[in-house]
Order: structure tokens, then sequence, then C-alpha cells
């Protein structure tokens, strides 16, 4: 009896707290959306109040579409007061039973709750910059990188208004992994990479090949063939013999030649070969080929080149003989103009033109290095970029022939330089977006490079790399808002030493024959990630941060800051305000979504 007498007290309980929560939560859509539509009035260049509720009305009609229609009795004000917007919007939220005890309403099932909201926006507003700093690594495969680009994406919605005028919103972006690529920005801001010399000819043989019509199984063992041609002291090339298989692939020495036999020896022996022991008899065919060389090595021609014997190069663009591109070669043979590279190529197809040598030392188009296992590794440079180091390695000085960012050699099939370039500041939606849709997972994390590069996107310091609307403002916070966003899913393994990755790299960031053997000359990514941070907030730059998949209580490691989750909070302008850790898709879009609206409201004076 008792129950039954107090269970419609339950339901209107219960069907109260259903009403309390739709209005709470049309309540806090109400002031996003008035937020934004007063600052689309502010941005206006109308003074009246007419046109200013035209402008805001417009907005916030786009951003609550189930609201504001004709008869609906939604309200919204926008008016100039000395400098200030100031707004005000109230809409009827239906409820089930709360007005049922809120006079003079006193009705049940059909009723609306008044719900209301206020902004003001400062006229005098703010530009805003927003460099993002995205982890595109390896670990961020399939869901997670789409989860990441529709966080993006949605940020970029938010912050990029349309109407740009008196007052712009642009982002960059910064996709990071191995490093950061600049595609066409590279040489600006790490120095041009030396050229090549021109090659003009490739060649291992010479003539025509004669054809082999017998061998003596002998001491000395006879070769026959027509007319060959061939004086004493040629180097000749042997293959395709059927039966003797024994002489096939060899550079040998012609000796006592007549007009239609020969013998050979091997160069720098005095005696014929022999065949009478060892050898199987000669069945069928098999050609001679005079060689150019003396050991039938590949000869380049380049016009003085200025390599000496001993040197490494590295050849690419060849036509033909295109087995020998993107590969290093040492310098035997030379003279002013030719050289060999070491090897024997009758199996590659003849060259047909162009091709270029480079030098193979750092700074130069590729670099051999010693490596951390002890061997040799070649690395062609791409147009990533790494640390920059020496005074300059945490700010943001303009990178000039003494200021220069780190080149990048790294492993290219197992740990390449990112194919998404990055993009300078734009306020353009599609373009910013489209680059967000080309992103692709791989590689490590030089979280480091990252963050170095969303500051530089922002800084006026780098001007020079960038033209027309891309360049940013000069630091001036009353004047412009410049944002960095951090985002990573992991911990920063890939710090640098001579612009290959350190020795001191940790797991995750290749084998020790991709690295190079020396410590990391900025020391760990960590502490390097830290005074850029101190360094860009020192410039009242805002850095956000944002923690995806590092677990709802991630590891915070040792003595000083020397994980992911260490770095974020401290990098944060604030740690509770600034600072996200996202363990879901969900919960990254949240994250996303709510900078973007932090980064609008910061012009918001109430």
């Amino acid at each position: 009896m008792m129950f039954a007498l107090a269970l419609p007290a339950l339901v209107m309980v219960s069907l109260g707290a259903i009403d309390i929560h739709q209005a709470s939560k049309v309540k806090a859509n109400l002031q996003d959306a008035l937020d934004a539509a007063a600052l689309a009035a502010a941005r206006s260049k109308y003074t009246d109040d007419a046109n200013l509720d035209r402008i805001g009305l417009a907005a916030l009609k786009a951003n609550m579409p189930a609201y504001f229609k004709p008869d609906s009795g939604d309200t919204a004000s926008f008016k100039l007061d000395g400098n200030r917007i100031v707004a005000d919007a109230r809409v009827n939220v239906k409820v089930i039973v709360a007005n049922i005890v809120l006079p003079p309403y006193g009705k049940i099932l059909d009723d609306y709750l008044p719900v209301g909201s206020h902004s003001e926006v400062l006229r005098a507003s703010r530009d805003v910059e927003v460099a993002m700093a995205l982890d595109i690594t390896g670990s961020m495969k399939g869901q997670p990188l789409i989860d990441l680009k529709a966080a993006a994406t949605e940020l970029i919605g938010i912050v990029v208004q349309d109407q740009q005028t008196p007052f712009y919103s642009k982002v960059a972006l910064v996709p990071y992994a191995v490093g950061v690529n600049l595609g066409g920005y590279a040489a600006s801001a790490r120095g041009a990479i030396p050229g090549p010399v021109s090659i003009s000819d490739i060649q291992w043989k010479t003539g025509a090949a004669k054809n082999i019509s017998g061998i003596t199984r002998a001491n000395p063992a006879v070769f026959s063939s027509s007319n060959h041609g061939f004086a004493n002291g040629d180097v000749v090339w042997i293959s395709g013999i059927r039966g003797m298989t024994q002489m096939n692939g060899r550079a040998l020495e012609i000796v006592n030649k007549q007009n239609n036999t020969f013998q050979v020896r091997v160069p720098g022996q005095s005696s014929a070969i022999s065949t009478s022991s060892g050898y199987s008899t000669y069945t069928s065919g098999g050609t001679i080929q005079k060689c150019v060389l003396s050991d039938c090595s590949v000869r380049v021609t380049a016009n003085n080149h200025g390599y000496a014997n001993g040197a490494y190069v590295w050849i690419d663009k060849v036509e033909g003989m295109t087995d020998v591109n993107k590969r290093a070669f040492p310098v035997s043979q030379a003279t002013t103009n030719t050289f060999s590279i070491g090897v024997i190529a009758p199996s590659y197809s003849a060259y047909s033109g162009n091709g270029g040598v480079w030098c193979t030392t750092q700074g130069c188009q590729a670099y051999r290095f010693d490596n951390a296992s002890g061997g040799k590794t070649t690395y062609e440079v791409s147009t990533c970029v790494s640390e920059r180091t020496g005074g300059q390695a945490y700010t943001d000085a303009a990178p000039t022939a003494s200021a220069r960012v780190g080149r990048s050699y790294t492993d290219p099939s197992g740990n390449a330089c990112p194919a998404a370039a990055v993009t300078p500041l734009s306020s353009t939606r599609g373009t910013l977006t489209d680059q967000i849709d080309l992103l692709e997972d791989g590689g490590s994390t030089a979280g480091q490079i990252g963050l170095a590069w969303a500051w530089y996107m922002i800084s006026p310091n780098f001007n020079s790399l960038w033209s027309g609307d891309s360049q940013p403002a000069a630091y001036d916070p009353a004047k412009t808002l410049k944002v960095v966003i951090l985002m990573t899913d992991g911990e920063f393994n890939t710090p640098f030493c001579q612009d290959v990755i350190a020795k001191s790299a940790t797991t995750g960031s290749g084998g020790a024959a991709s690295h190079i053997n020396c410590n990391a000359t900025n020391g760990n990514a960590f502490g390097q990630s830290v005074k850029l941070c101190d360094a860009m907030k020192d410039q009242q730059v805002v850095v956000y941060t944002v923690g995806f998949n590092l677990g709802a209580n991630p590891s915070t490691g040792g003595m000083g800051i020397d994980t992911a989750i260490e770095v974020l909070r401290d990098c944060a302008t604030s740690e509770n305000t600034h600072f996200f850790n996202a363990n879901s898709g969900t919960d990254l879009k949240e994250a996303f979504k709510s900078i973007g609206r932090d980064i609008t409201r910061l012009r918001i004076a109430r």
C-alpha cells in the first residue's frame, strides 16, 4: 500500500529528472550556439541591430535547426553595446512533468520549459592561428587513424569560421612520424643538397661479342673463334659456354692470340689456363666480349667528377642501365673523367642516357655512415627534417644558414618519411580537410619534431618559408591568439644524431643497422619536448595536449619526465584545462571538440 501511494511521486520524480536532463542539454547547446552566433555577428561589418540580428540569427539557426522556427516562440537578439555584441536567446524545451510544480504553468504532458542563454563578445576580437601536430605513426593503423581524422576535421569546422573579416581564423597541419615532411619547403629549412655531376656514359664492354666454336681440353687450353679481332692483353668476359661451364662468368686476359684462336690467363698470372684436369669437355656455344676496364667492372664517365679512389658515390636517374640507380658504390680506377664502381654487369641493360653522381657524406644526397651494429649503412636524404641542434635548438629563430633544422636520413623501406607533408596556415576548410583525408600511418614516433614544427608554423620568424596568407602574424597576444595542439598515442622513441636516428633511440624506432653509431645530440625526445613547450609558452603560445589510447592510468616512468603522459601534462598550458587523456575514438573527438570550443571562447568576454 505504501509503495502504491508513493508510486505517483516516484514516477513524477523520474520524469522530472528526464525533463531536467533535457533542459540542461539544450541549455548547453544553446550556449555554444549563441557564443558562435555572437562571434559571427561581431565579425560582421554591421552596427545596426537589424543586420546584427540577421547575421546572428542565421548562425544560431544553423547550429540549432530544431529551434527558432516560425511560431515557435523562440527568441534571440543581438545588439551592439559600445565595443561588445550582447546576445540573448530563449528557446522553449518540450517537457513532460517539470512545469507541474513550476507556477504559473501547472500543466502536464503538454508544456514547454523556457531555457535562456546570454553571451557577450568583444567586437575588438583577435585573429586565431592554430597548428596541430598529429601523430600518424604505425601504431595509429586502422580505427585510431580514422578516429583522429574525424576529430581533427571537427575541430577545423569549429575553429575556421566562414567569415574571415575583419578577423581571420587559420589552421596549419603538422602530421609527424619518424620526422616531419616539409615537401617543397625542405631546402629552405634544412639547406640545399649539393647537386650531382652529370653522367655522360656507363659501359663495361666495348665492340661486338664474338662466338666461341671450340675449347681444347689441354694445357694450355686453346679457344677457337673465327676472326675474333682481339689483341694480347685485352681483358674479356666469357659466358654462355655449354659443357666446359667452368669458363663462364670470368674476366680473363687474351694471350698468344692468332687470327682464329687465342689462349687466356687470369689477369696477373704468367701462364695460360690449363683445362687438362678439373674441367668438363666443351660441347658448344659461348661468347667472348671485350671489357673496357681490366676487371670487366662498370666504368662511369662523368667529366671532372672530382672523386678519388676509395670514396663512395651515390648514383641515380640513369636510364637504360637502371640497376645502378639509388645505390652507393666505391670509386676505383679513377681518372679525371671516369671511374669504376666495382660491379660486373653482363646482365644489366645497356646505358641509354642521363644520370648523376652525388657525394655520400653528411649533407649530401645520400649519407653512408657507421651504424650501431658495427657495419655501414647508406640512406638517401628525404624531404623530412629532424631536430635543430646548437644554440637555436629550442628557439623559433629563422632557419638561416647558421640555424638550419636537421636533415633526415632514414630507412626508406622500414621507417620512411611520411608521405603527408605539412599544410601551412590556411582558412580554407576544404584544403585542410582534404589533407587530413590523405593521412596514412607508418613509422616511429619523433614527437619532439612534430611539436617543434607546430610552433614554427605559427612563428613569425619562419615567415621566409611560407607565402601570402600562410605567413603567421607577429607575436602580439592582444591581436593574435596563437595555439599549438600536440596529439600522440605513444612514447617519443626517435631522437637523432648527425641527421640519422640515434644509437640511443628506444624500442620501436628500427634496428641497430638503421641507427647511427652515436647518441642523440639533443638528448632524449621527452626532454627536448619539454624545453620546446617552455619556450613557446614564454611567447604566450597556448598549448593543448591530447594523449590517445595511453590507458586510464598510464605509467609515469622513473625520475624526471620520461613518458608521453608526463610530457603531455607538463607541456599543456594548464594540466587541468589544456590536457586531455582520450581512451577511445569518442573521447578523442570530444577532446578535439572541447579544444575547438575553448579556442573560440577565448575571444568571448562573458
